[in-house]
Formats: C-alpha cells, sequence, structure tokens
C-alpha cells in the first residue's frame, strides 16, 4: 500500500474515533464506509461473524457491540430513525479480521486495530504495574518507620526482624517469613514482598501502619509488647481478608519487583505518543 494512503486512512481511523467519558468507540456505519462495503446488510453479515468470534474468545458481546437508533437527515428537515451499532476498538479488531483481506481498507484496519488493541494492553498492564510498585513503596515506607519507632523502645535489629516475621506468622495463617519463602520458592536473601501481590502488600503495609500509630499512641515499650500489638494487627487484618475470601498464603507468587520496575521502564518505551481524538 502506498505511504499517502496508509497516512489518509491513518487519519481516517483516527478521526472517526469517538471519546465519551474515557471510552473510544465507533459507529458500525461510519465503520462500513472506512472499511469500503457499500452495501449495510453485507456489512452486518461480517459484524455478526465478529460477534461470533468475541464468543469464541469468552469476551461478553454486550461489551463491545452496542445497539443504538440515530435520527438522521432525510431531507427537507425531515428525520428518520436509523439503527447503528456503538463498537469498542476490541469489537473494530474483530471486524476487521472477519472482512475480506483483499479489501486495502481492511487489510489496513488489521493492523491499526492490532496496533491500538495492544497500546491499551500495554496502558492497563501499566497501571497494574504502577499500582503494584506503589504499593511496595509504601510497605517498606511503613516499615522504615517501624523500626525507627522500635529501635527508639530498645529492641534491636535482632528484635526488628523477629517482630516483622512473626507479623507474617499471623497474616499468612501460622506461616512465618522463611515459611512462606520455601512455599513460594523465594531465595532466603530477597525479601518476600517483592515477590507477593498487590492486595497482599497492601495487607502488610495497613498492619505495619496500625502498628506504628498504636507504638506511639500507648507508648509500647520492648520487643515483647511491640511484637503482641504487631500479632494482632495482622491476625485483625487477616480475617478482614477471609470476609472476602481472600487467604494470603494461597495467591500465587507475582513477578519480581526488581523485574517489574524494569517492566515499567520498558512498557513507557512501547505505548504510542499520539492519542484517538473525538469527533
Amino acid at each position: 500500500m502506498e505511504k499517502d494512503k496508509i497516512i489518509k486512512l491513518n487519519k481516517s481511523f483516527e478521526a472517526f474515533a469517538y471519546i465519551e467519558d474515557d471510552i473510544e468507540y465507533w459507529m458500525a456505519r461510519e465503520l462500513q464506509e472506512l472499511l469500503g462495503y457499500s452495501d449495510w446488510r453485507n456489512f452486518l453479515n461480517i459484524i455478526e461473524k465478529a460477534k461470533d468470534s468475541c464468543k469464541t474468545n469468552k469476551e461478553p458481546v454486550l461489551d463491545h457491540f452496542v445497539d443504538v437508533n440515530n435520527m438522521v437527515p432525510i431531507g427537507s428537515g425531515a428525520v428518520r430513525e436509523q439503527s447503528d451499532i456503538m463498537l469498542t476498538r476490541y469489537a473494530c479488531y474483530l471486524i476487521a479480521q472477519n472482512g475480506d483481506p483483499k479489501k486495502e481498507q481492511i487489510a489496513f484496519a488489521q493492523s491499526y486495530f492490532a496496533i491500538q488493541t495492544r497500546k491499551q494492553e500495554l496502558l492497563e498492564e501499566r497501571i497494574q504495574l504502577n499500582e503494584r510498585l506503589q504499593a511496595r513503596e509504601k510497605l517498606a515506607a511503613a516499615e522504615t518507620e517501624l523500626s525507627r519507632n522500635i529501635f527508639e523502645r530498645g529492641v534491636d535489629n535482632k528484635g526488628f526482624a523477629s517482630i516483622r516475621s512473626k507479623g507474617d506468622w499471623a497474616l499468612f495463617g501460622g506461616n512465618s517469613t522463611s515459611d512462606m519463602k520455601r512455599k513460594l520458592g523465594i531465595s532466603v536473601n530477597r525479601p518476600l514482598a517483592d515477590f507477593l501481590p498487590t492486595i497482599t502488600i497492601t495487607a502488610k503495609q495497613l498492619a505495619t501502619e496500625i502498628t506504628n500509630f498504636n507504638v506511639k499512641k500507648d507508648d509500647l515499650l520492648g520487643e515483647k509488647k511491640i511484637t503482641e500489638e504487631h500479632i494482632k494487627n495482622n491476625k485483625d487484618i487477616r480475617t478482614l481478608l477471609g470476609k472476602s475470601d481472600i487467604i494470603p498464603e494461597d495467591l500465587p507468587i507475582e513477578e519480581d519487583i526488581k523485574k517489574l520496575e524494569r517492566n515499567v521502564k520498558n512498557s513507557n518505551k512501547e505505548i504510542p505518543k499520539n492519542k484517538l481524538k473525538g469527533k
């Protein structure tokens, strides 16, 4: 395909994208023209095939194909109702995949929507990665504050490690930090939290924040009292998670947080800079 045609088609697909409440969509009758289909009924056949592909991929069809009715002018100020379909990017991708690849517009759309779909996936992945990184940073800050608080109250490094491990014992249903590392196959030299899911990292952070608050509020002194406080808070958090059927020690291991940091940097480079324009 000639470069000028590619540029023209790219601008056309971008120009016909709507954005409403941060939701991006295309209208089927406009997409019909963009893809070079002159007959609406023939294009509906392609849409039905796309819906079947959506079902096969176990995606809710109604999340991607939404029937609507628009009022369109028919001359002399008169209007009539016309059926149409709101399509997500994924729906457009499926329509292109089920279209005639001999059509230049279809061949372009297959690449265009594949790229746009990947772009959305990368954005969602980046959000999840950033959430986990932020949770890990908050936990590290809470644990740093805890270490400072307890050192001021007569507890040494060994005592701090013991308090933290017994907190894990309470949170993970009788599994200490070492137990969880063995269970998940984590090196003894690596922090357990670097391999935990966001929900568990956040749980540890909340329990630690409560311990910090109560240690200062009640002026708790010595390893024994602080350990009891930290165990209680972790048990309380475990009970709260249990009400939502979340069992911390049964959750699968996550990707190494250090590797995660590299993935975030790489995903920033992968995501295209151009944005679709609402019509």
